[in-house]
């Protein structure tokens, strides 16, 4: 249902919801990662992978 939902969206509505948790998620102190083009997420050695985390960071924390 959510899908159906996303895709009755006009493509101004889908990018303006995305600008306003950007927006979000940077006030209240997340930090956006650059990987440089032709780097794997995934640190050598590790298996770690770089990536994003959705939701707050409380809820992280729990």
């Amino acid at each position: 249902m959510a899908r159906k939902k996303q895709d009755e969206l006009s493509s101004e509505t889908r990018q303006k919801n995305i600008d306003d948790q950007v927006a979000a998620f940077l006030k209240a102190g997340g930090e956006i990662q650059e990987i440089p083009k032709g780097k794997s997420g995934i640190a050598k050695g590790n298996n770690t992978r770089i990536g994003i985390v959705l939701g707050s960071p409380s809820a992280q924390k729990k």
